[in-house]
């Protein structure tokens, strides 16, 4: 835990009672200060209750006394309205924040020096947090990961000169957090997600900005128009990262660049720094997006280059994001059951061919039209769910396709096609483009469950 000193003895109104909210109050309690807590959900707050924490409904409280409302990130801060608490405390001139703010404002009293990895995208935030994670853990450096990708922050060791936080920000983080200036900062890419909270995509890549301005140093993706820009306005101390779709080269890069291509990493010089071929938890040049960050962020931490490539090369990947698990003979079973909609699926579909496609579900705007670009790389399609009408009317005369209703007949189905196949190694993919609520409780349980049925054939 990180205890938060910086409200001791001082009162502070906190909402959203979940994982995060629990933690926070436990650490701002840790710390001396008074909390009063509340939930919009009474099982919520009970809970809270059992752990300690004194709960009171911040309707009727006193806001001239609270230092403080500290937001949980789920609770909307503007839209597609403000919460009833926002309200109260813009009311009474309250600063409201976050429990990423807390951290930053503990780390500037207690150990200013400390790294501290800040790491925010649209996608791909997950794999890359915990990728830098890995490589510093593996090279012996005491590291400390959270924030979206889990371990809530204040529930992870205090900040310390020798230790070293990898922090996964969402802009629900960052849009509570003023005074966010990490030691390194990435920002991955931006495409439209989120709009619903923040009202457009320039608000909304205007918060991811922020992440980067109070870095120390920068490290930008600059394969999207919002991302480029804002490398743009960085200026200096910033890494720029490319991995040309194209072209094996851009001529607009020079210094402080690494470009991802072929699987390997590169320099602005062209000096091969890491390669990650043959490496299955980062197939895909997305995935080579990914590594090309932590080898930039790997190497602003004085990690050498043996050590970058040995924890490239140990990296296991995360569960159901293109999770290999499980060979039989020549095929390849992966678990991309994270992928919950075209764009997510699109990744998977370019890093294989022979593709026994596993899809379906409850179905996302745009179905799975934009990926017909790929169809040539789909050997046969298995459909599940309830998107299987919609999903067989685009694969008709395009992908031989059958259809299965259930995860488990599909496998089945999957794997003796594979097995049959003449290719050198045919890939059972569940990449379903869909959520999972029409069958499953989430992706995890989709994905957990294909675990168990590919077990079974092994």
């Amino acid at each position: 835990m990180t205890p938060i000193t910086t409200f001791a003895e001082r009162d502070v109104a906190l909402f959203g009672l979940g994982g995060s909210g629990l933690a926070t109050a436990k650490a701002l309690k840790a710390g001396g200060a008074r909390v009063l807590a509340w939930d919009d959900n009474p099982e919520s707050v009970a809970r809270a209750g059992e752990a300690g924490i004194e709960t009171a409904d911040l309707h009727g409280i006193d806001w001239a006394e609270m230092a403080a409302l500290v937001l949980a990130p789920g609770v909307p801060l503007t839209h597609p309205a403000p919460h009833w608490s926002v309200g109260l405390a813009e009311g009474a001139g309250v600063e409201i924040i976050g429990d990423i703010e807390l951290f930053c404002r503990e780390r500037a009293r207690i150990a200013p020096e400390a790294p501290f990895v800040a790491i925010t995208g649209t996608n791909g935030k997950s794999t890359t947090t915990a990728l830098v994670a890995h490589i510093l853990a593996q090279a012996g450096r005491d590291v400390q990961m959270g924030g979206n990708i889990g371990t809530a922050i204040l529930s992870l060791e205090p900040p310390s000169v020798d230790r070293i936080h990898v922090i996964e920000l969402s802009s629900f983080q960052i849009d509570l957090t003023p005074s966010l200036a990490p030691s390194v900062g990435v920002l991955l890419n931006i495409t439209p997600d989120h709009l619903d909270r923040h009202g457009t995509l320039e608000q909304y890549a205007a918060i991811k900005e922020r992440l980067i301005r109070g870095a120390d140093l920068a490290i930008v993706g600059i394969d999207d128009r919002p991302s480029r820009e804002i490398a743009e306005r960085r200026g200096d101390r910033l890494v720029r990262i490319h991995v040309p779709v194209h072209s094996p080269r851009d001529a607009t890069l020079a210094g402080d660049a690494l470009i991802a291509r072929d699987a390997a990493i590169f320099d602005a010089d062209d000096t091969r720094l890491a390669d990650v071929s043959g490496i299955g938890s980062l197939r895909g040049a997305h995935n080579w997006q990914n590594a090309a960050v932590a080898v930039a962020v790997a190497r602003a931490l004085g990690i050498s280059s043996e050590a970058i490539q040995a924890g490239l090369a140990s990296f296991p990947g995360l569960p159901h994001r293109m999770e290999e698990v499980g060979r039989r003979g020549r095929v390849l079973f992966v678990n991309d059951s994270k992928a919950t909609n075209a764009d997510s699926t699109e990744k998977a579909l370019t890093a294989f061919r022979d593709i026994h496609w596993i899809l379906g579900g409850k179905a996302k705007d745009g179905g799975i039209f934009p990926l017909v670009p790929y169809f040539e790389r789909i050997a046969h399609a298995y459909l599940i769910g309830a998107a299987s009408d919609a999903f067989a009317a685009t694969l008709e005369g395009a992908v031989p396709y059958t259809r299965c209703e259930t995860l488990d007949v599909a496998v089945r189905a999957a794997s003796e096609g594979a097995e049959a196949s003449g290719a050198p190694e045919p890939v059972v993919l569940l990449s379903p483009a869909c959520a999972s609520y029409d069958q499953f409780r989430s992706f995890e349980h989709r994905g957990d469950r294909f675990r168990e049925l590919v077990r079974e054939v092994l």
